[in-house]
């Protein structure tokens, strides 16, 4: 599933190639995504230009004009940066096409990714009204995630990834930022100091910044938006290196199955 890193790639990938340009036409293939794509989407967008591409939690939010379209790219979407006469695959779903010769591609192959359209505030649609803070701005702080996780009994990694806590730490981003941390996964969210809270906060930022640098994280065929394969999977210290040797410590990393997540630390670094 792309993350947040993933996302936010997408979105400085191809903001320089659709921003600005008028949207000629919008062609839908496949309607039927995780909810239905809106009917009036392309008498909404045809003529506009895309003014502005923001990222909420991992979802683009597009600005045009009056309105404002919010896509979620789900488990297996991607958006490309094509040209005209590039042939749509059967998993392409939908075009923008642009004057300038370019089209903005979406691709679902699952089809769990979704595409809306509201002319109202888009933090008051109801996808994004409960989300949390982002974990790139101010508001995560480890006062606050200390303060959220009084009297809980939940696994600490449970409790960063709960989007109504923070947004965007996804499982391979929550078991790197808790390594970098020193936390177990496992420990109850309650019983974490406020310094730990503190510290991990910092780490998830470290992290999540690391792995936007690099170009997120390569998860099964995902690439950037113009077509660049990220390499901050080559970086991992936890995620998916069960057995082999802690590169901080040498202890032999573990795994776990924690809401049902794979869930990596060592034994050694990590209380």
């Amino acid at each position: 599933m792309p993350e947040l890193p993933e996302v936010e790639t997408t979105r400085r990938g191809i903001a320089p190639h659709v921003l600005g340009t008028a949207i000629e036409d919008i062609l839908v293939r496949e309607r039927r995504l995780r909810w239905p794509v809106p009917g009036k989407l392309r008498g909404a967008l045809r003529g506009r230009c895309f003014d502005r591409i923001e990222r909420r939690a991992k979802y683009l939010l597009f600005s045009a004009g009056p309105g404002c379209m919010i896509l979620h790219l789900g488990m297996s979407g991607s958006l490309r940066v094509v040209t005209d006469n590039a042939a749509p695959g059967k998993h392409d779903h939908v075009d923008f096409v642009f004057a300038s010769g370019r089209r903005l591609r979406f691709r679902d192959p699952r089809r769990f990714g979704s595409i809306h359209w509201t002319t109202a505030d888009p933090a008051a649609h109801r996808l994004l009204k409960n989300l949390g803070p982002e974990p790139l701005g101010t508001g995560l702080t480890g006062d606050y995630l200390h303060a959220r996780s009084r009297g809980r009994t939940q696994a600490v990694k449970n409790f960063i990834m709960d989007s109504r806590i923070v947004v965007g730490v996804g499982n391979i981003y929550a078991s790197e930022s808790l390594h970098a941390a020193r936390i177990r996964p496992q420990r109850a969210a309650g019983r974490v100091s406020r310094a730990d809270y503190e510290r991990l906060a910092d780490e998830i930022r470290a992290v999540l910044n690391a792995a936007i640098g690099k170009g997120g994280t390569t998860l099964r065929d995902f690439t950037s938006g113009v077509g660049e394969p990220g390499y901050f999977r080559t970086e991992l210290r936890a995620y998916e290196r069960a057995g082999e040797p802690c590169l901080a410590c040498g202890a032999r990393i573990r795994t776990i199955r924690l809401g049902q997540r794979s869930t990596f630390y060592c034994p050694n670094c990590q209380r």
